[in-house]
């Protein structure tokens, strides 16, 4: 029996053997996941980077060529060259129309009021040749000076003599005579 406790004392050289083999198996797969850890973190960061073959991203605002006609846009609309805004010495302003040319605007537009009852202002603009949008501040002028009357409501209203006078010019009206608080004196 001495002699079967002894032989189990020794070590197994086959255990020896797997173990050395296990230790090797294990670093070559940890070297493997090792590397491939390493090549997956670097193509993170490239594509990160924008850098590689992938696709590079756009910035914000509208992806190019999407102002050409799609569906819903009328043909014509197309990417036309808008008309430049009259511009003064002072810079990006527009240029505002003096009094002087409001109020000629404004005699006639009157003068055409009055020779042709009922007309709406798109048609009155057609006639004279000005732009409608040069009228609508005469016409104000006139309204306010009671000198046309209109009927209707929007895009429909026509413009009628009235019984009021031509507004006179700033410059020839007589002063003002300024009213003073009852507190002030």
């Amino acid at each position: 029996m001495a002699l079967g406790g002894s032989l189990r004392s020794l070590p197994d050289p086959r255990a020896a053997h797997s173990g050395q083999q296990l230790d090797s198996t294990i670093q070559s797969f940890v070297a493997e996941i090792s590397s491939l850890v390493r090549v997956a973190a670097l193509e993170a960061v490239e594509a990160a980077l924008g850098g590689g073959s992938s696709p590079a991203r756009r910035g914000p605002g509208r992806p190019r060529g999407s102002g050409k006609r799609g569906p819903g846009r009328p043909k014509g609309t197309r990417n036309k060259p808008k008309a430049m805004p009259v511009r003064t010495a002072r810079g990006g302003k527009r240029a505002r129309r003096s009094s002087e040319a409001v109020d000629a605007t404004a005699a006639e537009f009157l003068a055409y009021v009055k020779a042709n009852d009922g007309k709406r202002l798109e048609e009155i603009a057609a006639a004279l040749k000005i732009p409608s949008k040069n009228l609508k501040r005469p016409a104000q002028k006139l309204l306010a000076a009671k000198a046309v009357k209109t009927s209707g409501a929007k895009r429909g209203t026509k413009y009628h003599a009235g019984s009021g006078a031509m507004p006179m010019d700033p410059a020839a009206a007589p002063p003002k005579a300024t009213a003073r608080r009852e507190r002030d004196l």
